[in-house]
């Protein structure tokens, strides 16, 4: 007859009861659900949805790559996160980006570093949405 240890069945139960979404955000990759934009600091290399209000807007149409920023949990220089549109990719939006100041938005992509601060780079409408 063969002996079963009692700790097969245990390991397997305590397995079971973690949430899938915890063992799906152990290390890099994808985020679920939306990040404030005051936190997406914690997020930096991943990618996922970082939601705010946005408190300020810049075209920098005489600097190089013509970007827009949307500045969300504080406004420039004191924000914590920013939003950057590239001139490129300015026709994909109508209206124009910096008049989405004063709306709550959420934009989707990796959270990268920029002057020291949390950033993501949307590429095109579809990665940005307007609540």
């Amino acid at each position: 007859m063969r002996h079963r240890s009692p700790l097969v069945p245990a390991a397997l139960v305590a397995l079971l009861s973690v949430p899938a979404s915890a063992l799906g955000q152990a290390g890099a990759g994808a985020v679920r659900g939306e990040i404030p934009a005051a936190q997406a600091g914690e997020f930096v290399g991943r990618t996922a949805t970082v939601c705010g209000v946005v408190d300020g807007t810049r075209f920098a149409e005489t600097t190089e790559g013509q970007p827009t920023f949307l500045f969300m949990a504080g406004n420039f220089p004191n924000h914590r996160f920013s939003a950057r549109i590239w001139g490129r990719d300015r026709g994909d939006f109508d209206p124009p980006p910096e008049q989405l100041a004063g709306q709550t938005v959420c934009v989707t992509g990796e959270i990268r570093t920029a002057n020291g601060r949390p950033e993501i780079i949307v590429r095109g409408a579809r990665n940005l949405r307007v609540r």
